[in-house]
């Protein structure tokens, strides 16, 4: 529940949270605030507990253990004060005998009870020599053989203890000086074998450190398990919760909580919706809601009377609402008054549903009934509705006054029963019926009434069992008929000339579909072989390049004289005349495999922006050593500078193949100029020449695949007459022009208009 709470204080309150939170004791709503924080509290709560209680427990050994060592501290030094003073005594009763015989007079100055627990008691002369030793099968220690006197002087009992390594573990090494010729009487006490009852403390104190952790982490286990099955509850109240929501919402119904006694009432998140408002608080007062209340119905005010004087318990009731456009919707509210016992107070508890679209509907029906009504009235036909208990529905002034019927009885609901002496005049002289549907009910007829009128009469069942008339008077019809069946009889013979011209007219109408699929099938046969033309040309050109690769290759390293000299010098002229005429045909072959290809649909341009003037002039430079080899003069006007969008090989392209054709057919000391300028959104690009010319009648094949003009017949035309069709094709790309100007001795004008931005249809045709 706190993570859904948490969400919705975020947002808004949420429809059942709401709803509880109404019914809720006050404080429900602050412990629901603070889970959070104790669900995150708690963990750190029992790792500071389970600290808190190691480093007790680690305390309480470290001290226990401190104060048992100092304790045999202690008692060491006043065992070895002790000892000291016995040896004293012996020493002086025994005189001489002492000195000589140091471990008898060792041996009867200390009791056995001094060398219990593993204690060992070592007496040296004064040089630090150990002259000594209880028990006797005991090891010497390692210490210090000599020692300053001076700082025995304000030791009390004259005895000196330190912490020293015996045998792997620790002792206690206390030191006192003997009168002479004597030196040191040393105490070697085991701390650890002594400290027994330490030992066994610390493992009680373990022990219960242990049971109090294994206890702790048993009662964290039941809490986050709890926890955890808390949280699963939560997600299946948060999918209940959101499922009641989005039904409520969908189902443009609100909830309500009325609390009576204090005069609060609650609103779900979706009567909010209903209305387009925003919660401002969790509950609405009573004048708040009333005032919303349109004035014509009935207000809350006295609905609270009749619930306050135990009138009703129950309440439905459709009243208008303001909603947050200033406009009415109607609802409709049903509820039942509860007794909560936790607050001792009357709550009147229900669901608002939003009936507009209802009322809406209902009084468009009946605005739809009086059109309808109106309808009928307008319309030239008797119009009659039965219902399915043959009670009179509708129906108009034509059907009244056809068989005089009086206005009383053209009532809703009227029975037939009522109405048939008026009907039984209506017996026709002679009744036709041309149309009959058992299934559905209907059928069709006509009738001469006895005053000699024509009646067409249509009836259907309707779908709730009831049946509809409409009677049309076709007196008329009947007379446009009789003047038909004799216009029928004079068109018999037209219609039998125009069977035959008919027949006529099929049988060239099959002649001609024949011709059509026909047609069709070598159209198919020649795309085909188009097709077929177009992929060997491709493919003959990549095959053809290959090997002139290598010619031309072979070519430049034999004029180049790589590996040495050709010897006679026309071997080297023959190398240049295979390289000029080598790439002449690698030009032909690329001009070959791109007609191929953008016959064939492959090419695709790339287009950016880029300025025309700096692709010409480049292309000018390029070309300019083969103007110069015929003495002719490339003349530049260039002056479009805005940015074009287009691909920059095929614009390359395009003015390399004029600028080849200019030179071609310009003889040798002859002018050709390169003009590009801006014109009204596109770039014009004119490449004039004062060659030849063209004459007129060849205009027109120029600019398809493999076509050319014979100009001078003692000079046939070089190339495969694809320049002028390649950049025809890169220019339609780019939705440009190319057009071809010429005067027969004078020039050629080739005229490139290409549009600065393609429109949208023209870039999805290129």
């Amino acid at each position: 529940m706190a993570r859904a709470h948490t969400a919705s204080t975020q947002s808004r309150a949420a429809t059942i949270q709401g709803m509880a939170r109404s019914v809720a004791h006050p404080a429900y709503s602050k412990i629901m605030a603070a889970e959070p924080w104790l669900r995150k509290l708690v963990p750190a709560l029992l790792v500071l507990v389970v600290f808190i209680i190691g480093a007790s427990a680690w305390l309480e050994i470290q001290t226990s253990q401190i104060d048992a060592i100092n304790a045999l501290a202690n008692e060491s030094d006043l065992t070895a004060a002790l000892s000291r003073d016995e040896i004293i005594r012996t020493i002086s009763e025994r005189n001489q005998t002492a000195i000589e015989n140091p471990q008898a007079i060792l041996m009867a100055a200390i009791p056995a009870q001094l060398i219990a627990s593993g204690r060992i008691i070592v007496m040296t002369d004064s040089n630090g020599i150990m002259k000594a030793l209880l028990p006797n099968d005991a090891s010497s220690p390692a210490y210090a053989t000599t020692f300053d006197l001076s700082k025995f002087s304000n030791t009390p009992f004259g005895v000196v203890s330190s912490i020293v390594e015996h045998k792997g573990s620790r002792a206690l090494l206390s030191i006192t000086r003997l009168p002479a010729p004597f030196g040191e009487l040393a105490l070697i006490t085991p701390i650890d074998q002594n400290i027994s009852l330490w030992h066994k403390r610390s493992s009680s104190l373990l022990i219960i450190l242990i049971a109090s952790l294994l206890t702790i982490l048993g009662l964290s286990l039941a809490y986050f398990w709890q926890a955890y099955r808390v949280r699963q509850s939560d997600v299946i109240v948060d999918k209940v919760r959101e499922r009641l929501d989005l039904a409520l919402n969908r189902g443009r119904c609100g909830l309500w909580d009325w609390d009576i006694a204090r005069g609060t009432i609650y609103w779900s998140d979706s009567m909010y919706d209903m209305l387009g408002l925003k919660r401002q608080a969790e509950f609405l007062s009573f004048g708040e809601v009333n005032s919303r209340v349109h004035p014509d119905d009935r207000d809350l005010y006295t609905i609270a009377d009749q619930l306050a004087s135990d009138q009703t318990n129950t309440i439905d009731h459709a009243f208008r609402i303001l909603d947050a456009n200033q406009e009415w919707v109607w609802v409709r509210a049903r509820a039942e008054l509860i007794f909560d016992d936790a607050t001792r107070s009357s709550h009147l508890v229900g669901i608002v549903v939003d009936i507009t679209e209802q009322r809406r509907t209902a009084a468009e029906r009946a605005t739809a009934d009086l059109r309808l009504h109106d309808a009928i009235e307008t319309i030239g036909e008797a119009f009659v509705l039965w219902d399915s208990d043959n009670r009179l529905v509708m129906c108009n002034s034509k059907f009244q006054d056809l068989h005089y019927l009086p206005a009383e009885l053209t009532r809703r609901g009227t029975p037939y029963e009522a109405l048939k002496p008026y009907l039984a005049h209506f017996i026709p002289q002679i009744r036709r019926e041309y149309g009959s549907d058992e299934e559905n009910g209907a059928k069709s007829y006509e009738m001469l009434l006895p005053e000699g009128r024509w009646l067409q009469v249509n009836e259907r069942r309707t779908k709730d069992g009831g049946y509809v008339s409409v009677g049309t008077d076709i007196t008329a019809l009947k007379t446009e008929e009789q003047r038909f069946l004799e216009s029928e009889r004079k068109l018999t013979a037209t219609i039998s000339d125009l069977r035959r011209s008919r027949l006529t007219l099929e049988t060239q109408a099959e002649q001609l579909s024949r011709l059509a699929e026909r047609y069709l099938e070598q159209k198919a046969e020649a795309e085909s072989a188009n097709r077929a033309k177009s992929e060997f040309l491709a493919k003959m050109s990549h095959e053809l390049r290959t090997p002139l690769n290598a010619i031309l290759g072979f070519a430049e390293i034999m004029d180049a004289e790589i590996y040495g000299s050709l010897g006679h010098p026309k071997y080297k002229d023959y190398s240049h005349d295979i390289s000029r005429s080598g790439q002449a045909l690698l030009t032909i072959i690329a001009d070959i495999l791109d007609m191929a290809e953008l016959e064939a649909g492959r090419i695709r341009i790339n287009k950016r922006p880029l300025i025309l003037n700096d692709i010409a002039q480049a292309t000018i430079d390029h070309m300019t050593a083969d103007a110069e080899a015929k003495s002719q003069k490339i003349i530049a006007n260039l002056s479009a500078e805005t940015p074009l969008m287009a691909d920059q090989r095929a614009i390359e392209r395009i003015i390399s193949h004029l600028i080849s054709n200019a030179i071609k057919f310009t003889p040798e000391g002859g002018r050709i100029t390169v003009t590009a300028r801006e014109v009204s959104g596109a770039v014009n690009l004119y490449v004039e020449d004062n060659g030849i010319g063209i004459p007129k009648e060849a205009l027109a094949k120029l600019g398809r695949p493999f076509e050319w003009v014979e100009l001078d017949a003692r000079k046939p035309t070089e190339g495969a007459g694809l320049g002028l069709a390649i950049a025809r094709s890169f220019t339609e790309l780019h939705g440009g022009t190319l057009t071809i100007r010429s005067t027969e001795g004078s020039g050629t004008t080739v005229l490139v208009r290409l549009p600065i931005r393609l429109d949208a249809p023209l870039e999805k045709a290129a």
